[in-house]
């Protein structure tokens, strides 16, 4: 893919740089820019495939940058130092988002979405790119928020504070700590289920997802009951008791 990196920070451009070339091999760095006007000409010149792009920068910003070449086909990551422009970057339509310093995994997930959007440009029956809402809920604090829409917009939840979720047709009820009502998202609890892989949680039930945390106390029977922490009672399904016994085993 044929890359640009956009940053006024010289140590900034040089890390990314090497971590592209070490860890990147479908990454071909065109181009590597300054600021945001010698960003535009090289966009120009080069046509990339995908922009590493800082936001913070001195003539025009990085969201100034997006908004001159607004209908360009190529994808974009902010890369940034602030957690705070996070939803602009989600309305100027960013397929990742990399809070400095970069971690290499991170980094190489990133590409790896990117490099799925360009495989997937000549397939017009695919599904769209990459839902933006993944940005938020990975990047915001990696590993820390969930972004879920909801009926009212977005629906930003600390992954923490998620005591179980429950499906309830199309959309999922998240229950949360120290909360009575639970939080109705516009998910499936499977694609919920998706974005809490390997945060600690486990789908005890076709309609239940808990997190292992929050258990109390597990009550024998044919699948047996988990009870939580707020004493929520919730059932074991009998084909994925002996997956959840050896799950907790390993707490």
């Amino acid at each position: 893919m044929r890359t640009i990196i956009v940053d006024d920070e010289k140590l900034s451009r040089s890390v990314l740089k090497l971590l592209l070339e070490k860890h990147c091999p479908a990454v071909n760095i065109v181009a590597v820019c300054a600021d945001g006007i010698s960003a535009l000409e090289a966009i120009e010149k080069y046509q990339p495939d995908l922009l590493f792009l800082d936001i913070e920068m001195p003539g025009l910003n990085g969201f100034e940058v997006l908004k001159a070449c607004k209908d360009a086909s190529f994808s974009i990551i902010v890369t940034t130092s602030y957690d705070h422009y996070a939803l602009d970057a989600i309305r100027h339509n960013a397929l990742d988002y990399l809070l400095k310093p970069i971690i290499r995994d991170d980094l190489t997930d990133a590409v790896d979405k990117a490099m799925a959007r360009h495989q997937q440009k000549a397939q017009p029956e695919s599904k769209s790119d990459t839902s933006i809402l993944e940005v938020l809920h990975q990047h915001l604090y990696p590993g820390e928020r969930l972004a879920l829409p909801s009926p009212e917009g977005l629906r930003i939840l600390l992954v923490k504070d998620i005591l179980y979720c429950v499906a309830d047709g199309e959309t999922t009820l998240v229950h949360l700590v120290n909360t009575t009502a639970p939080s109705l998202v516009c998910r499936s609890l499977k694609e919920v289920e998706g974005q809490l892989k390997n945060k600690g949680f486990f789908r005890v039930h076709h309609s239940y997802v808990i997190n292992l945390n929050y258990m109390d106390r597990y009550i024998k029977g044919d699948g047996g009951d988990i009870i939580m922490s707020d004493g929520s009672c919730i059932p074991v399904s009998r084909h994925r008791k002996q997956e959840f016994m050896d799950r907790i085993e390993k707490l």
